[in-house]
Order: C-alpha cells, then structure tokens, then sequence
C-alpha cells in the first residue's frame, strides 16, 4: 500500500507539469492575438504556429484578430484568461498590453513590439517580467532614412503615423530626430484608424519629397491606399516592413523578415513549454544580418526618376526588374 501510495503521489505531482507543457505534446494550448490582419503580421503568426506545431504536434491553437479595435484586443485577453491557455502571444503593442494587463497566471509572449518598456511590458530589455517576455521589432530608423535620403536627395520626408499607437508613435519620434540630423524637413500627419490613411497621405502629399512608412500596423493594413496617393504624385515609397511590398508601388524596402521573427517567437514558446522562466529571458532582438531584407523596385525607380547605385542593387535581397526579381 506504501508504495501505492507513493507512486500515486509522484504522478499527482507531475500532473501540473504536463499542465503547463512538460513532455506531453498534445497538452497545450496557445493563444494568439494580432492587432491586425496584413501580410507582416500574418507571415508572424505563421511562423509561431509552425514552430510550435513540429514540437506539439497535437498543440490546439486560438488565432484571434483585434480588427485594429484595443477593445475587442481586450475582450480576446479575457477569453485567454477564461481558456487557461498555457502561453498567451500578443503580436503587436496593443493586443500585447491586453494580455499582460489581464493575464498574470500564465506566460505572456509580446512579438513584434517596437519598444516593450515603453510600452509598460517589461522594466527592462536585460530580463523578462514576471511572467512576460517576447521579441521586438525596433528598426534602423536612421539608417533607413540616411539610406532613403542618399538615393533620392530629398528634402521633406512625409510620415503618416497612428498617434494611438506607442510604438508608432516611438517611431514617429525617432524619425524626427533622425531628419533633423539629416537636415531633412519632417512633415507628419497622424490618423486613429485605417480608413483614414488615405486622406492623412494627401494632406502633405503636396509638401514631400518622399513618404516613410514604419511597422505601424495601422497604417500597413491600409497601405495600398498611401501608396495610390504616392503613385499619382510621383512621390517614392519606403517601408520599413519588406512584407508589405505587395501593397503598391514601393521603391524601396528595408526591413525585418517577420516570417522569421515568427518562428524565433515560436522557439521562445517552446522554451517556454518546456520550463524555462519568462522572467529570466531577455527581450530578444532581430540583429542577425540574415533576418533583414532589402527591397528595390527598378521599375519604380524609372518611373520616377531615380538612380539607384549599383552596389546597393548588388546588395538587394530582392531587385525587381521588368517586374521579376532578378537578384533570386
């Protein structure tokens, strides 16, 4: 009977293991809540859900999208709470905040956060939060604009921006400082959602030498309507977000593969699954020369009247030609 027993008290221990990852493959659930739906986002949650899958195969997977709203970002974050999910991903600020906000008894992974601290996620980049950690996607604001500046000698930049998003507002913030070291006149202009991306481009469309586009989820999911704008103006386009190319008629991008970013959020998942603490992990960033991509419309390029050096279309992870990439 002793030994009964003490074989029924070591199972009934391991029990809160498997609960929350352990060894057992078929006994997770993630949560996942994107602020938007649009090509840099999709390819993210893409990348978190394969990850995941090929080390839980039977891992059961709630995908939600916020539609740009912070309540319904909120409302997701207690349905996670209600669900038990053993891990909670917020791709993007907003549906980041909700979840570490509502959540406090299960890992929260924040993905695609451009400034996590100040965003109120973490105290620091050097460690997690209690039980919060992820990745961002802070970007080289001012060598993407020197870049843009160098190639098409403008003057003023033009920048639509979500004012009530943090990390596009941060981002807003590092792109005048970075114009005004460069000399350039910085000309923004602000919108609360997507249908007003296209009248906030033509506002200072008549004022801009170029438009700059972050990963302002807001303002990528309405992309194609900034560069519509750009396109009757002769103006160039460069987005921070390579993903995103397909919207228009980009000249240039240069940016994170999010696709990539996704799967190293879904490795810190599984770290996670498998016991690690999300105060002991480190805010994770997207350093390695591989996970950049730099994009360049040829086509866009002649239409506009620019010259584009060679050595940066040598450098080109996709130049498109003729409307083919001939880098590949």
């Amino acid at each position: 009977m002793k030994k009964l027993l003490s074989v029924l008290f070591v199972l009934a221990m391991l029990m809160p293991l498997a609960a929350n990852g352990g060894s057992e493959k078929g006994s997770v659930k993630i949560g996942i809540s994107k602020i938007v739906a649009h090509p840099a986002l999709d390819a993210l949650e893409q990348g978190i859900v394969e990850v995941v899958t090929a080390e839980y195969p039977d891992a059961e997977f709630d995908l939600q999208n916020a539609n740009g709203e912070v309540s319904t970002a909120a409302s997701i974050a207690q349905k996670f709470k209600a669900g038990k999910v053993n891990v909670a991903v917020g791709i993007a600020t907003p549906t980041a905040q909700a979840l570490v906000q509502a959540i406090t008894e299960a890992p929260v992974v924040f993905s695609a956060v451009t400034d996590p601290v100040g965003a109120g996620l973490i105290t620091s980049t050097d460690k997690g939060e209690g039980n919060v950690t992820g990745v961002s996607d802070m970007i080289p604001v001012y060598d993407q604009i020197k870049l843009l500046k160098d190639v098409t000698g403008m003057k003023a930049l033009g920048h639509v921006y979500t004012s009530s998003e943090d990390n596009a507002s941060a981002l807003a913030a590092l792109t005048k400082e970075a114009c005004d070291k460069l000399g350039v006149e910085f000309i923004p202009s602000t919108v609360s959602n997507s249908a007003e991306v296209k009248q906030a481009a033509q506002a200072i469309a008549g004022r801009v030498d170029a438009f700059y586009v972050t990963t302002d989820n807001t303002v990528v999911s309405a992309l194609s309507a900034l560069t519509d704008v750009a396109a009757s103006r002769n103006i160039p386009v460069f987005s921070a977000d390579p993903t995103s190319v397909e919207a228009g008629d980009i000249f240039m991008a240069w940016g994170f593969d999010y696709y990539k970013m996704g799967k190293a959020t879904g490795r810190l998942v599984v770290d996670i699954l498998k016991g690690k603490d999300p105060a002991g992990i480190p805010t994770l960033f997207m350093t390695d020369p591989s996970d950049i991509d730099l994009y360049i419309n040829l086509d866009v390029a002649d239409k506009l009247g620019i010259s584009v050096p060679g050595n940066l279309q040598e450098n080109a992870s996709t130049l498109i030609k003729g409307g083919k990439n001939v880098n590949e």
